[in-house]
């Protein structure tokens, strides 16, 4: 009985493993960074809400339920996409996501390493109108996996142009605000879910 126990959790855990290796080639640097997600702290108290304006002066909004109106705790600029079509892979706004169907806040870390780097928080998969998949979805910005503003383009981040918000239909603050937002949530709690209004 203890055997077969013991097999019981390890298939469970190789299969994570299999899974989490599919999002990118650093699967081993993910895994050590595993634990992070985990021993976070959630909350329903709080929520994120991002409103589409423009593809580089959007805005991501920190919101505390209250009684009556939800308050806006934080708000920062955030780039999305570089097309207004939401089945556009790769390049399309985020299609709506609502309070019947938010999107889920799956996981966030400090020190990814990947095709984007560093304060990253992954967010569930969402089926456009026409039925097209939109996967690989986060909230990012352009830094090194440490954190540090880097020297090629994808972790090199200047804002004396709007450039560097334009994305491939994810979410992106500049490094100093995604840093303030990962302190601030995880002094209050850890949301849930992501709304997206425009």
């Amino acid at each position: 009985m203890r055997k077969y126990a013991r097999s019981a959790r390890i298939v469970p855990l190789a299969l994570a493993a299999v899974c989490v290796s599919g999002l990118s080639a650093t699967a081993p640097a993910q895994a050590r960074t595993g634990t992070q997600a985990s021993a976070a702290k959630v909350s329903d108290a709080h929520y994120l809400r991002f409103d589409k304006s423009s593809f580089t002066n959007s805005r991501l909004e920190l919101v505390k339920r209250t009684p009556g109106k939800d308050k806006v705790i934080k708000t920062y600029r955030a780039g999305s996409g570089q097309s207004k079509d939401t089945c556009a892979v790769n390049r399309g706004w985020l299609p709506n996501a609502g309070a019947s169907k938010p999107y889920a806040i799956e996981w966030h870390r400090k020190n990814y390493d990947a095709k984007i780097n560093g304060f990253v928080i992954k967010i569930s998969d969402r089926k456009c109108h026409n039925g097209t998949k939109r996967t690989e979805l986060f909230i990012h910005s352009e830094m090194k996996p440490n954190g540090a503003n880097g020297v090629i383009e994808s972790e090199r981040w200047t804002d004396s142009k709007p450039n560097d918000y334009y994305s491939n239909g994810c979410i992106k603050l500049n490094p100093a605000n995604i840093k303030d937002l990962f302190k601030r949530l995880d002094k209050l709690g850890w949301p849930k879910k992501l709304y997206v209004v425009d």
